[in-house]
């Protein structure tokens, strides 16, 4: 059940082939294309990572890092693991290798992400899922002007000086500037 991690800062079409159906299987709406991800590979502002088990890739990511040198976060845009293999540990030890990889290359504080705020019975899964993995859910709800739906932010502290000083609107900063460049006009 051990995964193999590889993480590419430039577009590799073959592996993304393989990753492809995977991501579009976890967000068949919302989703950035294909064009926006390449782009943002190419402009040095994101990673792909695959976890592959018997050269299956069952698990993906795109993060970026955001923030000064002393004040780093990574922030996970999207991360999924194929349907059938769900619930068997791979998206917690992918999530890990994610985590130790950012600290290694990058020396991050925490890792942020958001997820959709709602009270249906797939937010509130959704929502555990970090939880058990030791993110904190904040508060603050967050509705962007292009999305309908509204969003939350969750941290993952990797130091014991990390915390969320207001209600996570703070976190916001980050994933916003994330955004902003990821959508950017090349």
């Amino acid at each position: 059940m051990k995964l193999e991690f590889m993480t590419t800062d430039h577009w590799d079409e073959s592996l993304w082939n393989r990753i492809e159906p995977v991501y579009r299987e976890a967000f068949p709406s919302g989703a950035k294309p294909k064009g926006i991800l390449r782009s943002m590979l190419d402009s040095g502002i994101a990673c792909i990572h695959a976890g592959l088990y018997h050269n299956e890739v069952v698990a993906m990511a795109v993060s970026g890092v955001e923030g000064a040198l002393a004040d780093k976060r990574l922030i996970i845009d999207y991360l999924a693991v194929r349907k059938e293999t769900r619930g068997q540990g791979y998206g917690t030890q992918f999530l890990g290798m994610v985590c130790d990889w950012a600290q290694k290359e990058h020396q991050v504080r925490g890792i942020i992400i958001e997820v959709e705020s709602g009270e249906t019975d797939v937010h509130a899964e959704r929502i555990h899922f970090w939880e058990h993995r030791g993110f904190v859910l904040t508060p603050y709800v967050h509705q962007y002007i292009w999305v309908p739906e509204p969003y939350q932010a969750m941290l993952l502290p990797l130091d014991q000086s990390i915390s969320v000083q207001d209600n996570g609107q703070s976190l916001f900063r980050y994933i916003n500037s994330f955004h902003k460049k990821a959508y950017r006009q090349r």
